[in-house]
């Protein structure tokens, strides 16, 4: 009779929804979070780790012989040793597509509230500004529509496309980015710089990595226009922040809408969050995390396992 297997997750606390069960007889052990320093003793004996930001690294996974998958509870998994995976047989797969309408509407509220100027007037409507005023309204920071204005996406992914989808429902104009210091366009793309000086909403959308890092720096915000509105619900890394938060102190950004910081949780501070900027939003990393969306990625995250028992993995990344 074969030893059912035993499925490990490490921050089972990062997913705030239901989960189901494997489909075949298993073992489940699940903990709120994981320190790096327990990975090892905690998967002991595991044939599946969860995880979703608990880093396993090379010299974790050579500890764990009995490890055959790692089911990463999300689309990023540059917390895995992919080399070390490989090198050992284990195999690591991912989630898709599954936070088509939780980002997409996430990055369209950033836009919206930024080229409308929501905090700025709700900040007024709290000081008491409309209350004293003298007419029926007030006029403070100017607003600008959203239909008829471009959007530059960088990225051309199925997030990117969802939220082109929504941005086209605005009447906005949708142009993709070509890669960054590339030479070539390809066919429905325009050139890096070229697509940045047109933009009035710049949106990110594309993963972080060697090629990706810095993307958008100090030279890149001065090719955006004056007033252009910056949202990224991608990575932090793909921005500066330092030269973010000149851009913005010197008025030279419209804005900006951040989802993502280059360090979460940013317990060693972060100077955009020391700010008060009515034209700078920053969210905790929740652009996915409405009960719709998580419970998608839940119901992958089984579906994952389950393949893989069955002897059908799929979303494999290695």
């Amino acid at each position: 009779m074969p030893v059912p297997p035993r499925i490990v997750f490490l921050d089972r606390e990062t997913l705030p929804v239901p989960v189901r069960a494997v489909s075949v007889p298993h073992e489940w052990v699940s903990y709120p979070q994981t320190a790096p320093a327990d990975v090892v003793a905690r998967l002991a004996d595991a044939q599946v780790a969860i995880t979703n930001k608990v880093p396993l690294n090379s010299a974790s996974i050579a500890a764990l012989p009995a490890l055959k998958l790692i089911a990463v509870a999300a689309t990023g998994y540059n917390q895995i040793d992919l080399s070390a995976a490989k090198q050992h047989g284990v195999t690591v797969c991912n989630i898709r597509d599954y936070a088509i309408a939780g980002v997409a509407e996430h990055a369209l509220m950033l836009m919206l509230a930024l080229k409308r100027q929501l905090p700025a007037y709700r900040n007024a409507v709290a000081a008491g500004e409309w209350q004293r005023a003298s007419g029926f309204c007030v006029f403070g920071a100017p607003m600008h529509d959203l239909a008829g204005a471009t959007l530059v996406l960088l990225g051309s992914g199925t997030l990117a496309k969802a939220t082109a989808r929504l941005a086209d429902a605005f009447g906005m104009r949708i142009v993709y980015a070509e890669r960054k210091g590339t030479t070539q366009v390809r066919d429905g793309y325009v050139a890096f710089d070229e697509a940045l000086a047109q933009a009035d909403v710049l949106s990110l959308h594309c993963p972080l990595n060697e090629q990706t890092r810095n993307a958008i720096g100090a030279r890149e915000l001065m090719l955006l226009k004056p007033g252009c509105v910056l949202i990224n619900t991608a990575r932090g890394g793909l921005v500066d922040e330092a030269a973010l938060l000149v851009a913005l102190q010197n008025g030279r950004l419209g804005g900006a809408g951040l989802d993502v910081l280059i360090e979460e949780p940013p317990r060693n501070g972060n100077p955009l969050l020391d700010v008060n900027l009515p034209n700078l939003i920053i969210t905790p990393h929740v652009a996915w995390a409405s009960i719709e969306t998580m419970s998608v990625l839940a119901g992958q995250l089984i579906d994952n396992i389950d393949a893989y028992l069955r002897g059908e993995p799929r979303n494999v990344v290695v």
